[in-house]
């Protein structure tokens, strides 16, 4: 079975589980049968209209789906998903100085 990595800030809704061993053939079945066994998670992965939230990245092995079939990207028994929410924000210091430590502004 197909494992999927749950981010830190879901696992509530996952029993406090890190992973889930879930199964399906696709990324979409794999993902509808971690919402079926935890409930709590599909409001945060899918909008009222069933699509994935466009802020949840997932990715097969070090693969990101969209680049790939989306959805419907085949999955087999000893691949992973991650599930990577996107993170927004920051600041206004300039990139290079993150790299140079030299501060910014």
């Amino acid at each position: 079975m197909p494992k999927v990595f749950i981010p830190t800030p879901l696992r509530s809704y996952a029993g406090g589980q890190d992973s889930v061993d879930c199964a399906g053939a696709t990324v979409a079945e794999v993902l509808a049968d971690l919402t079926a066994r935890h409930k709590g998670l599909e409001k945060h992965l899918f909008d009222e209209a069933g699509a994935m939230r466009s802020f949840v990245n997932v990715y097969r092995n070090d693969e990101d789906v969209r680049y790939l079939e989306k959805e419907k990207t085949p999955v087999g028994a000893s691949d992973t998903l991650s599930i990577v929410p996107s993170i927004a924000g920051g600041s206004h210091r300039d990139p290079l100085a993150v790299l140079t430590d030299r501060g910014g502004s």
